[in-house]
């Protein structure tokens, strides 16, 4: 009996059978650093690794069938193990998860969390990434589980898993980034539950400064997450008191293997992987600048999203830690190349030499700083003073490290200060040889005295300039909700450009599809080589805000230097080209003229949205039927919106440069004079007349509808003298065998004719257009165009010469 009990502990200490795949420790079973646990249905493992550096390993839990590890959860994230063919990772005697540094024992990790039933305690890899520690193998309702990783994430969030707190379990579950790319120790970003009980998510930097929060929870989506309609993810408050608010989250339809990932550098990564390709797809970021990180480069760091190198140390500075620079992680920022002087006097100030959004904390210098000059005397007779900024009236300077500095285009307007330069202190050697050293000496005096005037005189036009620059700053600092897609993303998803569905002046577009199997229309974009990186995300996000059922979606856009795109709702039925303008021998059906009118007024309510409801009046410029998407109900949707240049509000802005397709311009194109929106509203008063007639103004008419000519006849021509005629009726489209409302018909045309006069002041506007196709204003008989009544004479004549010799 003695035997049988020593064979019993003895095989409850052993480690687990090397044969066949487990997902279970039992009570006093230990895993070896060479074997894994796998998950039941193969989804995840759990293992000893490392990262980068062989020397130290971690227990952890990866994605099992992906090619490119990827670890969504760590255990011993601030204690690695230094010898792993030693160590053990094990469910103690008193159903506790230990990491043991053997011979020594040393305990490295645990999850200090005991079980009532120690007997029957086992510890499972789930199948959706959770290692649970439970009083029951059985999993059954009545089974108490003393402890999950869910409960205790590091920087990955998978769906099912809480966010947030529940003081009942005492439990407090935040993701944490790792501290680079090789080290998962805590890194300075986190995601937490807002602490004032509010149904919140907030990332912080170094555990207090707030850079970004997903907006209050309103039962569907988070204020800041919109895109959370669209389909990718289900957000669900699991509770909200005093006591529990906790947030999870789940796809409504699966995604294939998918997380969120707080990155090193403090955004949060939304992100798919991709056999194809063999990495991972990255569907948007949050902030989606960057640079909106606090702290992200740390002090003295300048951070850039027009570089490829997101932060960057001035001159006369170099990476504080050097390792973790390469690593992704810069938030330890920058230092001085030459430690500062027993004599700080002797140092000198560095001009950058672009422009910088002055950091926070100034403050202002001596009242008897009046200049440039003055203001540095100021700084560098205080050896605590790391920099200043003179804007031509006030002296700044800044004490200790300078932290979010941050580059910005001459374009960006507001840069803390007006017209404002920012001064770093650095070691005299480390000034430019040009400028052997910054000491003020009196043989400079008067070049500082000339320098002020010149300040003094330009203050007021650096002003006016600044304030100018700061109206689009605003736009370019909103932030829609777009998917930012990486370039391999957009190649996988249009299956390398290979279903071409039509091309423009501004790109080719491709059908594609999205992971989940959504059809979308990906235009690829090109002559944009010459336009910033931020210009165009600020133009994109401009798009993404306006939203109208009339106007194609824009899902997200792609920015690679070069390589931009932009990502739309596909539409099943194309464009209203393929539809109306068809041989009688065409299998498709003939669009009523129910479809037809209805498409009218969707796109004059589009049209009206874009001039007279958005923020900014959007001239479209080429408005046709090539242009017109058509959904699967054949609702009108207006795409290639936003393109052109944006003016103002107040119309006064106009356009100068050639827009448009020949066919569909305004006379003011062709005369070179400046154009409004009213362009638009010409080039839609065509598109109306060719909605009439089902074919291209310009087609070739028929004998009787040339006056017994088989020539050519300008439909809007024919189309103005017989709405004076009152006979509208022998306008419309053959096919239709009459079958139309007259009174809308008629509508319809004089609404076209007004739209197609030859002076803009002449033309109502969209808005006006749409209560006229509505029935709701009233629509007089406009008169015939001057230069359309001219080729209307001419026609006349043309065809009573014919008659003649007849």
């Amino acid at each position: 009996m003695v035997v049988l009990l020593l064979l019993l502990v003895l095989f409850c200490n052993l480690d687990l059978p090397t044969m066949g795949a487990m997902d279970t420790l039992t009570l006093g079973q230990s895993l070896p650093w060479n074997q894994t646990l796998v998950s039941e249905g193969g989804n995840f493992e759990l293992g000893f690794f490392s990262r980068g550096n062989p020397k130290r390993h971690y227990i952890g839990i990866w994605f099992k069938n992906i090619t490119k590890q990827a670890v969504v959860w760590v255990a011993n994230r601030e204690r690695p193990v230094l010898e792993p063919s030693t160590s053990r990772f094990a469910l103690s005697d008193r159903g506790e998860l230990v990491l043991l540094a053997a011979p020594s024992g040393t305990v490295l990790w645990s999850s200090n969390a005991t079980s009532p039933s120690p007997r029957t305690t086992v510890a499972t890899l789930q199948d959706d990434g959770n290692l649970v520690v439970r009083s029951d193998a059985r999993a059954s309702a009545l089974s108490v589980v003393t402890w999950q990783s869910f409960d205790h994430p590091t920087d990955t969030w998978l769906p099912g898993a809480n966010l947030g707190y529940d003081r009942v379990r005492g439990v407090h579950s935040f993701l944490t980034s790792w501290t680079d790319a090789e080290n998962p120790a805590p890194g300075p970003f986190s995601m937490v539950i807002d602490p004032r009980g509010q149904s919140k998510l907030n990332l912080l930097a170094g555990g207090e400064h707030q850079y970004w929060t997903t907006g209050l929870w309103d039962g569907e989506i988070f204020a800041n997450l919109p895109e959370m309609r669209s389909g990718y993810f289900v957000g669900v408050p699991y509770a909200l008191n005093a006591s529990v608010n906790l947030f999870t989250y789940h796809d409504r339809v699966p995604l294939g293997i998918q997380n969120f990932v707080l990155d090193v550098n403090g955004q949060m990564h939304r992100r798919q992987w991709s056999e194809t390709a063999g990495d991972w797809n990255l569907f948007c970021s949050e902030p989606h600048d960057a640079c909106d990180v606090h702290g992200s480069c740390g002090p003295f760091g300048v951070c850039s999203n027009t570089t490829s190198t997101a932060c960057q140390c001035p001159a006369g500075f170099a990476p504080r830690l050097k390792g973790e620079w390469r690593l992704g992680n810069m938030a330890s920022g920058c230092e001085r190349r030459q430690s500062q002087q027993a004599d700080c006097h002797k140092d000198g100030f560095l001009e950058l030499p672009y422009a910088v959004q002055l950091p926070n904390g100034s403050v202002e210098a001596a009242a008897g700083a009046r200049s440039g000059v003055a203001c540095e005397l100021s700084c560098l007779r205080d050896c605590s003073c790391t920099a200043y900024a003179y804007d031509g009236a006030k002296c700044s300077v800044w004490k200790g490290e300078l932290l979010n500095l941050r580059r910005v285009s001459n374009d960006q307007g507001d840069q803390g200060a007006a017209g404002a330069v920012l001064h770093l202190r650095v070691a005299d050697s480390d000034l430019p040889a040009v400028h052997p050293s910054k000491k003020i000496h009196d043989g400079g005096l008067a070049a500082a005295v000339l320098i002020l005037a010149i300040l003094v005189i330009a203050a007021p036009v650096v002003v006016v300039l600044r304030r100018r620059r700061g109206k689009g700053k605003v736009m370019a600092a909103a932030q829609s909700t777009l998917l930012v897609f990486d370039y391999r993303a957009v190649k996988e998803a249009t299956r390398d450009f290979s279903e071409k569905l039509g091309s423009g002046g501004f790109g080719s577009v491709y059908k594609g599809a999205l992971p989940d199997a959504t059809p979308v229309a990906v235009k690829k974009l090109h002559g944009w080589r010459q336009q910033g990186d931020k210009q165009f995300r600020a133009e994109v996000v401009t798009l993404g805000m306006i939203h109208h059922v009339n106007l194609v979606r824009l899902r997200g856009f792609c920015s690679e230097g070069s390589k931009r795109a932009l990502v739309y709702d596909y539409m099943a039925n194309g464009s209203l080209d393929s539809h109306l303008f068809k041989s009688s021998s065409s299998s498709k059906r003939v669009m009523s003229w129910g479809q037809r009118f209805g498409i009218a007024v969707g796109v004059a309510r589009g049209l009206a949205y874009l001039h007279e409801k958005c923020r900014e009046c959007i001239i479209h410029c080429d408005i046709k039927p090539e242009n017109i998407l058509l959904d699967e109900a054949l609702g009108p949707k207006l795409a290639d919106f936003g393109m052109a240049k944006l003016v103002g509000r107040d119309l006064s802005g106009v356009l100068t440069t050639m827009r448009g397709t020949p066919g569909y311009l305004a006379p003011e194109w062709l005369a070179g004079a400046p154009v409004t929106a009213k362009a638009d509203v010409y080039s839609f008063g065509l598109v109306l007349f060719e909605l009439v007639s089902g074919r291209r103004n310009a087609a070739a008419a028929s004998p009787e509808e040339a006056g017994g000519c088989s020539g050519a006849m300008y439909f809007p021509v024919h189309a103005a003298v017989r709405l004076h005629a009152g006979d509208v009726a022998s306008l419309l489209d053959e096919r239709l065998s009459e079958d139309a409302n007259l009174m809308e018909l008629e509508r319809l045309c004089k609404v076209a004719c007004w739209c197609i006069q030859d002076e803009e002041r002449d033309r109502p506007t969209m808005g006006l257009v749409v209560q006229q196709l509505e029935g709701v204003a009233d629509v007089g008989l406009p008169p015939i165009p001057s230069r359309l009544h001219m080729l209307s004479m001419l026609n006349e004549w043309v065809s009573g010469v014919a008659e003649d010799k007849l």
